[in-house]
């Protein structure tokens, strides 16, 4: 199975347990690999036989641009769950973080991984 990817797509969206959070808008920062068979993509040069990632990106960045969750796990289970459902996504790691959130660090985030590999 091939690796369709999207890396480093940043959105502004309200996450975050305290209270100065629920009334500011952060960046959130979202890495996607998802299985995909491009083969006949590759053969007929055609979008309509490839996974969109444009589609895919648009979605994901109105979809979290207009949530509020207070955790990122909650918001990556819910990006996953999307893309899945509305992409027919078989399998998809995803990692969601948020730049800058913790002293020291460049980033802090989960990874998670939801369906079934080598399936199609």
């Amino acid at each position: 199975m091939d690796t369709v990817f999207i890396r480093g797509l940043q959105v502004e969206t309200v996450i975050g347990i305290f209270e100065w959070e629920r009334r500011i808008r952060q960046r959130v920062r979202i890495d996607l690999e998802m299985h995909a068979d491009v083969a006949r993509a590759a053969a007929t040069d055609a979008i309509d036989d490839a996974l969109d990632y444009k589609a895919i990106g648009k979605r994901i960045i109105a979809f979290v641009g207009e949530s509020e969750f207070q955790l990122v796990e909650t918001l990556a289970e819910h990006v996953a769950a999307l893309v899945r459902k509305e992409f027919g996504v078989s399998w998809l790691r995803l990692t969601a973080s948020k730049p800058g959130a913790l002293r020291g660090a460049d980033d802090v985030g989960v990874t998670i991984e939801r369906g079934t590999q080598g399936s199609s």
